[in-house]
């Protein structure tokens, strides 16, 4: 008994040690996200050269630079909804922008926070102060916060333990600000060509990059705490968009000024640093790199992949659903060369009435009155026309701003169907939300929304039929262009 009783401690002793190993292993890192909201590639490492982001330039040249990040979709609550789960939203049915009726995740889905808590590690979302607590969320399903999340920032955890933690950097959302500092000259922003040449456009983008830069600094600042705390070389940093730039034709939309957004991951041993890496990735695979960075089992349901080894995708898919009280449902697929995009209302305009999008953005009753007037060419009407074509097909090594839609040239008829296709077998297989929505939902949106419109318009002093003019008149005062 003497000699199995001390075998039995030598057994049980090995077994503990090689879970403590195990448990080592499993927290190897602490994990940090930055998310920029409707943050577009244009930061100096992307090549936009007016603009001053020299933290960001510095974290590119310390990390593997992603060029080919596309969001799921181009607004904040569904694509958020995605990053915390690792599922297409339209597969969760939370792809209607900011439902009022929210229901639970379908069961045996969990946000991926639930994961990392499990495995011993922190878990924490924030604005990246200390005394925070807590940042944006905006998930589409029915949540606590104060249950998916420890604290606001990982200073809370205890001695020694790992953390998960994101920071919510509000910036570059509208309104934009000025950065007194480095103020960019209008006259020298670069409007992609589906904008006209005007002074208001060409104001309101470089208040867009001034803000950008003030994404910059406060990374900055986030990554100087961490060397002051000592724990930048033991956290994998990742800085990436929610989805891409807040302007016409990007925010809301499935074309790349929408979708694409920067995405770098910094590693604590230098790994990759200041490489470039164009292989197609979604943010629907950020979720999995860190669950498979800490060691956690992946779940079957998750869609994700794991960009980080090395996983190559050939296709991305992207979706665009209700935004607020507008209806509209689009569908694209894109691979390294063509995008395809499928318009389910192409009666509809691309710029159906959007309380939030006509107050806010300068650039939508401009370009309405502009058309009306004549004043814009092919090239700028497309997407202010009274109708859209049912289906859109890119070359985006030569088309990048999307305008020469192939959908209609023969020369491209294999590879219209071989997409078409393509998306049509995914949409079978993946899109599982309802359709038409539940009318309450869309009556909900449409009042709350005009409700906003009413306080909006009361606070310029316009009246209720204000005039595209007029609200650009109020626009060129804002911006003291008059």
């Amino acid at each position: 008994m003497g000699k199995f009783t001390t075998l039995l401690a030598l057994i049980l002793l090995f077994s503990c040690a090689e879970k403590k190993k195990e448990a080592e292993s499993i927290q190897q890192y602490n994990i940090l996200w930055i998310v920029a909201d409707d943050l577009g590639t244009d930061l100096g490492c992307y090549g936009t050269d007016i603009i001053h982001t020299p933290n960001l330039d510095q974290l590119a040249s310390e990390s593997i630079r992603y060029t080919n990040l596309n969001t799921v979709t181009a607004v904040c609550s569904p694509s958020r909804s995605s990053l915390i789960t690792g599922m297409y939203p339209v597969t969760l049915g939370v792809h209607q922008h900011r439902t009022q009726f929210k229901k639970v995740l379908p069961e045996g889905v969990q946000p991926i926070t639930e994961y990392f808590k499990e495995a011993g590690y922190f878990v924490t979302n924030g604005r990246g102060n200390p005394e925070d607590k807590g940042g944006k969320t905006d998930y589409n399903f029915k949540y606590k916060a104060s249950e998916m999340y420890q604290a606001g920032h990982w200073s809370k955890r205890e001695e020694g333990q790992r953390f998960f933690s994101q920071i919510q950097i509000f910036f570059p959302h509208r309104p934009f600000h000025k950065d007194s500092l480095n103020p960019i000259d209008p006259d020298k922003v670069e409007l992609p060509p589906y904008y006209p040449n005007h002074e208001l456009l060409r104001k309101d983008w470089a208040l867009y990059l001034e803000t950008v830069q003030l994404v910059d600094q406060k990374v900055g600042e986030i990554m100087d705490h961490l060397k002051e705390e000592g724990i930048l070389e033991n956290t994998v940093v990742f800085f990436f968009g929610d989805q891409g730039r807040p302007h016409v034709r990007a925010k809301q939309f499935l074309y790349n000024a929408g979708t694409s957004t920067p995405l770098m991951v910094r590693w604590p041993n230098g790994k990759g640093a200041g490489t470039v890496d164009d292989r197609l990735v979604s943010n629907v695979d950020i979720p999995v790199a860190a669950m498979n960075l800490a060691k956690v089992p992946i779940p079957g349901h998750i869609q994700g992949k794991d960009f980080l080894n090395a996983v190559e995708r050939k296709y991305i898919f992207t979706m665009r659903d209700r935004r607020d009280e507008t209806v509209d449902r689009i569908r694209s697929v894109r691979n390294k060369k063509f995008k395809y995009i499928k318009n389910y209302y192409p009666d509809r305009p691309y710029m159906q009435p959007n309380v939030y999008k006509d107050n806010r953005y300068p650039a939508r009753p401009l370009l309405r009155l502009l058309y009306e007037q004549g004043k814009l060419n092919e090239t700028q009407s497309l997407f202010v026309s009274e109708s859209r074509p049912a289906e859109e097909l890119y070359d985006l090594e030569n088309d990048p701003h999307e305008v020469n839609n192939l959908a209609n040239n023969p020369d491209y008829a294999a590879t219209l169907e071989t997409m078409r296709t393509v998306l049509e077998e995914w949409v079978a297989e993946n899109d599982k939300g309802i359709y038409p929505e539940d009318q309450k939902e869309i009556d909900h949106a449409h009042g709350l929304m005009m409700g906003r419109r009413a306080k909006m318009l009361k606070e310029r002093n316009l009246d209720d039929d204000v005039t595209h003019q007029e609200m650009v008149d109020y626009w060129m005062k804002r911006y003291e262009l008059e």
